[in-house]
């Protein structure tokens, strides 16, 4: 049975933690107060992926084995400490306020409120219609392997390395990798899309496991889309250091490029993540340093419409709760 409830000191705030013994994830027993204790551990580098940034929560009230709630607006009951952002949604003219993180303590109040991934935008409260990271997700189709997930990052690491794009990659959590890089605030989402996608075509002539049909029931099932839609508006992916609503209790951990052929996803748990980052400390600490600039692939993209090159349609918006 969950136990008492009991309360952390979390830098200069107390944060409340009830039902602190409910296991949360059962293959290794770990519970809602290890989850806490986890953010805790690696808290400048969960701040640092996910400040200012709207942030959608995936909130598992019972653990990850019961319901799974996709929540834009903040919950009620939030302390006067925690922020949010106003963001307004065209397709159902509404406005939702979404968690805002400033300090880790926001992040072990959103685990109170059964929060266990964090999904942030790419753009940030002071300009939320110009993103500032390009994302870059290399998602495998059911028959591909996590060795061609490898070989398409290498693929991509030497497209940045020729743009002179410094690329900060990442586990996803699951079966993919993602990559981000900084960008400047300067271009609407349609745009920063459209910088992915010709950069997205660019890996896929050099390499012939990439798939970038439309549909995904057209892909080649043994392929490794990279996916540009992650850049469209209100899409959003897993942050770095994220949790992963799964048993195993994965996260999506920051990685070195030379890690990349031995780095095993499913080693990167709450277990484990704390001691490789008291080790390392955040592999993502300098990101705000290599600001790329979008021009030469936006020329890119015009070369490849001159070609013939269509721009798929934009991607369904997410539902509001």
């Amino acid at each position: 049975m969950p136990g008492s409830a009991v309360e952390l000191e979390v830098g200069d705030r107390t944060v409340r933690i009830s039902n602190p013994d409910r296991v949360y994830f059962p293959t290794r027993g770990e519970t809602k107060l290890d989850l806490a204790q986890y953010y805790i551990a690696v808290g400048d580098g969960i701040v640092r992926a996910l400040r200012n940034r709207p942030c959608m929560l995936h909130r598992f009230p019972t653990g990850v084995t019961g319901e799974k709630v996709h929540q834009k607006r903040l919950p009620r009951g939030a302390p006067d400490w925690v922020q949010t952002v106003r963001v307004h949604f065209p397709r159902w003219n509404r406005t939702a306020d979404e968690l805002c993180v400033q300090h880790v303590a926001d992040v072990v109040w959103a685990v109170q409120m059964s929060t266990v991934e964090f999904h942030p935008w790419n753009s940030r409260r002071g300009h939320v219609e110009q993103p500032d990271e390009w994302r870059i997700d290399l998602d495998p189709m059911p028959g591909a392997s996590y060795a061609d997930v490898r070989r398409v990052a290498h693929v991509a690491h030497e497209v940045l390395d020729e743009l002179g794009a410094v690329g900060f990659p990442k586990t996803s959590g699951g079966k993919g990798m993602h990559v981000y890089v900084r960008i400047e605030p300067n271009w609407g989402f349609q745009d920063v899309r459209r910088a992915a996608h010709a950069f997205a075509r660019e890996v896929g002539r050099r390499c012939d496991l990439v798939d970038l049909t439309w549909w995904r029931k057209d892909r080649d099932p043994n392929s490794v889309f990279v996916d540009y839609n992650q850049n469209a508006r209100d899409h959003t992916i897993r942050s770095a250091y994220s949790v992963r609503g799964v048993h195993e209790a994965v996260v999506s951990t920051p990685i070195r490029w030379d890690e990349i052929d031995d780095a095993e996803p499913a080693d990167f748990t709450i277990a484990t993540v704390p001691v490789r980052f008291a080790e390392l400390g955040d592999l993502h600490a300098s990101i705000d340093e290599h600001v790329f600039v979008l021009d030469e692939l936006l020329e890119w993209a015009d070369r490849d419409a001159r070609e013939g090159a269509e721009e798929p349609p934009e991607p369904e918006a997410q539902e509001l709760d």
